[in-house]
């Protein structure tokens, strides 16, 4: 088992996956962070079917303050971690960070997943500010080359891993 915190929340990843904080990795940092200010998401897993490229965003305690819409802030990190991946499957120094690369690119599916944490219940002072179902279809449509289903998941989903409290 592997758990990765990501802010407040603990990713708890099954036997079998092998899971990686990517944004963390020492090839991203260094070097594929400065090609054209690349960006990217928060988690990668690879399991048994797919690779899935997980993006974690927690509005519960900050409110968003960025002007880009959240699904092409989204798209850009799925887009440039796939071409990191690529090149760190080449070029990492770290065996670890190459070895999941490598596996991450192997597999013949992709899936995307929006881990969105707003609060528990929507008040007239602190309305739920996206809506999953209309952020779901926005993903879908502009990820539709790497995945047609991607997923908005708020709460108990069905993915490979636990989410927790860290």
């Amino acid at each position: 088992m592997t758990t990765l915190i990501e802010g407040d929340l603990a990713f708890v990843f099954p036997d079998g996956c092998l899971a990686s904080q990517y944004d963390t990795w020492a090839f991203y940092r260094n070097h594929f962070q400065r090609v054209a200010d690349s960006k990217a998401v928060d988690l990668v897993c690879v399991e048994a079917q797919w690779t899935w490229l997980i993006e974690v965003k927690d509005y519960r305690r900050h409110p968003r303050k960025k002007s880009q819409e959240l699904q092409d802030e989204v798209t850009a990190k799925v887009r440039d971690t796939l071409a990191g991946l690529a090149a760190a499957a080449a070029n990492a120094g770290g065996a670890v960070e190459k070895r999941v690369a490598q596996r991450a690119l192997a597999k013949r599916r992709w899936r995307v997943v929006l881990h969105l944490r707003q609060g528990r219940g929507a008040t007239r002072l602190k309305p739920k500010v996206f809506d999953p179902a209309t952020l779901r279809d926005k993903l879908r449509r502009v990820l539709k080359a790497v995945d047609p289903h991607a997923l908005v998941v708020e709460g108990d989903a069905r993915v490979p891993w636990d989410v927790r409290p860290a």
